[in-house]
């Protein structure tokens, strides 16, 4: 019962954020929280995963003095629950460097992404979306560092291993060729740049 009631409350929290109402959305978000840690015990990844949750909602509105200390808690409860090696602990990972990034503190958010990279990858195999995903990740915060040297094989590597699991013809696809093609606008290459661009609009329109 009190399973099914926190269940709610996480859904209630994400339907609410969606409708722009952010403080009832958060409010939801508490009480699935503190749901949760009473249901399941506050070691429990249900609370890991409420505590994401409110923390996306916190940094949503750029509350990030409340967030920070969600994302941290949620990742030391998900490497006790699951293990330091599990996909899971990566996503935490990725939250709090993805948290990080938008703030611009890339000394925190390089190792984060890093390391999320390093699990995916052991986890998985190193030709999964997944790793693809977080390459692509790790590729956009490099280049808002303007460590443009340091891209260029991170898309490289995204495009091959979406193209090989999802088809060449695929959205995903067309997301690594428009951010591919922005760097090679960034860095002068604008004839390889307008060809990916009009590759990534053919995928688009289909």
């Amino acid at each position: 019962m009190e399973e099914a009631e926190w269940e709610e409350l996480n859904d209630r929290a994400t339907t609410l954020y969606q409708q722009g109402r952010f403080s009832k959305a958060i409010h939801a978000g508490k009480e699935a929280l503190k749901v949760a840690e009473n249901t399941f015990g506050s070691d429990h990844a249900n609370v890991a995963t409420a505590m994401n949750n409110l923390a996306l909602l916190y940094n949503e509105q750029g509350k990030y003095a409340e967030a920070e200390p969600l994302y941290k808690q949620a990742l030391e409860i998900g490497k006790k629950a699951f293990g330091p090696d599990h996909p899971d602990v990566a996503i935490s990972l990725n939250n709090l460097a993805e948290f990080y990034h938008i703030q611009g503190k890339y000394a925190e958010a390089v190792p984060l992404h890093k390391r999320s990279l390093e699990i995916l990858e052991n986890a998985s195999g190193p030709d999964h979306p997944d790793v693809a995903t977080s390459l692509n990740s790790l590729a956009i915060l490099f280049v808002d560092q303007g460590k443009y040297a340091e891209v260029e094989p991170l898309y490289e590597r995204a495009l091959k291993i979406r193209e090989n699991a999802l088809g060449p013809d695929h959205p995903d696809v067309a997301a690594v060729l428009e951010n591919m093609a922005e760097l090679y606008i960034e860095i002068g290459k604008e004839e390889e740049a307008g060809r990916l661009t009009e590759r990534a609009k053919k995928i688009r329109l289909k």
